[in-house]
């Protein structure tokens, strides 16, 4: 294991109830987090208050020359979590074209374009030349292994199974540049607005925010990236 101590990361949907937790853990490990986030005044409420995140506005992460922009000004980077995305509720009958490129923009591409940026800024390595790698971990969901649970919001799984299958060909393209990729695929995560949505569901079997941002960062302190490639179940109790 490695220490996180002063080391950078990105979290995209870091402003989110998953992304406050895990920029919490991040910064408890001693890590300094940047997250963009694509409102003019971001909603900061769930984050701590602390000198060790950096929150910057207006950054549209379906949008190339804005996810460029962004990672220009970063320092060298140890991790980048994507963690922003969006969902539909919609069987096919409901959804049109509008629904499914919304859902590709919002998982696919902004996943993709974040990881073209944070491989750069890995393969650029520090002020001394040196390149040191890096881990990226991106967000599936439990669909994308088993596309059966996606009935009745089919555009939603199939943007999440593709962000698991650019996942583990994004590690197999890195596996010489001490690059690690993995994609979590979480099962119905516990926050306060899946129990408005849901009021009568088991919330005790509901994965944890602060479980899957423990995960996060036991394996962003890995020292080796052994697991590469990987797109791990994380189902809790469901």
């Amino acid at each position: 294991m490695q220490s996180l101590k002063d080391r950078h990361v990105v979290v995209t949907g870091g402003t989110g109830a998953l992304g406050s937790a895990v920029v919490k853990a991040f910064i408890e490990a001693g890590a300094t987090c940047h997250i963009p986030a694509i409102e003019a005044t971001p909603p900061t409420g769930h984050l701590p208050d602390s000198k060790q995140i950096e929150v910057v506005p207006s950054v549209d992460l379906s949008s190339e020359d804005s996810v460029d922009a962004f990672y220009a000004k970063l320092p060298p980077l140890h991790a980048v979590v994507n963690i922003a995305g969006g969902f539909a509720y919609a069987p096919i009958a409901d959804s049109s074209v509008k629904v499914l490129q919304q859902q590709l923009s919002m998982n696919v591409v902004s996943c993709a374009l974040s990881c073209r940026a944070a491989v750069a800024n890995f393969r650029k390595g520090g002020p001394d030349g040196v390149k040191r790698g890096g881990h990226i971990v991106n967000i599936a969901a439990r669909p994308a292994l088993n596309p059966r649970q996606g009935a009745n919001m089919t555009a939603y799984t199939a943007s999440k199974a593709a962000v698991a299958a650019f996942t583990v060909a994004l590690a197999e393209e890195l596996k010489n540049d001490d690059i690690s990729a993995i994609a979590l695929a979480p099962s119905t995560i516990d926050t306060p607005a899946n129990r408005k949505d849901m009021p009568t569901a088991k919330h005790d079997t509901w994965v944890k925010p602060t479980a899957i941002a423990e995960l996060i960062v036991a394996h962003c302190s890995l020292s080796e990236t052994i697991n590469s490639g990987a797109v791990m179940p994380v189902y809790g109790k469901a």
